[in-house]
């Protein structure tokens, strides 16, 4: 009688999980279909030959993968490092990461600003985060060229109080793309900041503070590791959009200043180098994915230490 028992709660178990397979087979297709499946035909088209006038040839190679790392001199065909792409690859990371940190300086204290207003004026707080998403990038991009311009307002106005004679030369630099990255992505920092301050029990930092705790000790001892999932969250989606920006580095970059997203789009655009680009596409997929994995693994760890 036992026995059967167990036998009808195996079966009803093995009912069970196979019912929710098939309730989330539908999901499961279409994120292969729409996530999964462009990945792998981008895959497959970086182990492809270059067609003479884009597009590929099914012909198996390793070229493109061969071309991320190392150059071919036209002339004498010898082989060197692709500096022009570590470059472009070092200075994608370097403002991705430049971008993260200022959305953190100052999208903690703005997050922290909101939680702390009383209940009922939060939303409205929140509602002015979230306006800019009302608008495209693009515009949003254009709107901080015409601040920075030679002839934008920054300009203007330092010009008219004496302070300088002549324009200072802010945009086409790094300096134009981490402002305008940082303006873009600001609102990517805020939200999941203030999630996690929103759970704060407060009551943690009187008691802090009746323990003698300065200022400080209070923000890094007690705040910084309740509210670490949020501030880890708010990096991640700052730091990838950031990493594959295109429109901005395009628009206040001048084409001078590649990031990786530029510099995909132009294998597959002016190159016509499919494989090429494909291959940088993956080798920004495989980059994305070991942040992810050392924030998580990050992550982990400070939550086992507090645990």
């Amino acid at each position: 009688m036992t026995l059967s028992a167990a036998e009808a709660g195996q079966a009803r178990q093995k009912k069970d999980i196979r019912d929710r397979w098939l309730l989330s087979a539908p999901a499961l297709l279409l994120i292969f279909f729409a996530g999964v499946g462009p990945l792998l035909i981008v895959v497959v088209y970086s182990f492809l030959a270059p067609g003479n006038y884009g597009d590929v040839k099914w012909e198996f190679s390793t070229e493109g993968w061969f071309n991320v790392l190392f150059s071919r001199d036209i002339f004498d065909d010898t082989i060197s490092l692709a500096d022009a792409h570590f470059t472009i690859f070092w200075r994608s990371i370097k403002l991705a990461l430049a971008t993260t940190i200022l959305c953190l300086i100052f999208g903690f204290p703005t997050a922290y600003f909101i939680a702390t207003r009383p209940a009922n004026n939060r939303s409205l707080w929140l509602f002015l985060i979230t306006i800019p998403f009302w608008t495209n990038m693009l515009i949003r991009t254009f709107a901080i060229q015409e601040v920075i311009r030679s002839e934008g307002i920054i300009n203007s106005a330092l010009i008219k109080l004496g302070i300088i004679a002549a324009p200072i030369q802010m945009m086409f630099t790094d300096f134009a793309i981490l402002l305008g990255m940082t303006y873009v992505f600001l609102p990517l920092m805020v939200l999941p900041l203030y999630a996690s301050l929103e759970k704060l029990d407060f009551r943690l930092v009187e008691a802090a503070y009746d323990l003698y705790a300065s200022r400080f000790n209070v923000l890094m001892r007690v705040i910084v590791p309740i509210v670490k999932p949020g501030l880890i969250a708010g990096s991640i989606l700052v730091f990838i959009p950031a990493l594959s920006s295109y429109v901005v580095p395009r628009v206040l970059g001048g084409g001078k200043n590649l990031m990786i997203g530029n510099l995909i789009e132009l294998q597959f655009g002016q190159g016509r180098n499919w494989p090429l680009g494909a291959a940088l596409s993956v080798t920004l997929v495989i980059i994305v994915l070991f942040a992810m994995l050392y924030y998580v693994r990050n992550a982990e760890k400070s939550g086992g230490g507090h645990g």
